[in-house]
């Protein structure tokens, strides 16, 4: 059998968002994509990705296709607040 014939089937990633597990085979979606996966309106919030020990996550518009690590770390970032 030859390598051409084998048809490989994507392992899936293991990553959270706001500390909640996630598995996907897709390893490279829109952030606005991850956002609904974790039941959150794209409008209300952006993502961000915490890297190392970097204290601000990096943010993602609705639109950037975001390549998904095993481990990555995404969390929800709220686009305005209301303030009394």
């Amino acid at each position: 059998m030859s390598d051409e014939s084998v048809t490989r089937i994507p392992r899936a990633v293991q990553f959270t968002i706001d500390g909640r597990p996630y598995e996907t085979a897709e390893r490279k979606q829109q952030a606005a994509a991850l956002l609904r996966l974790a039941g959150l309106d794209p409008t209300l919030y952006d993502l961000g990705e915490l890297h190392g020990h970097r204290p601000q996550p990096v943010r993602y518009a609705d639109t950037d296709i975001v390549e998904i690590h095993p481990g990555a770390r995404f969390v929800s970032i709220r686009q305005r607040a209301d303030v009394a």
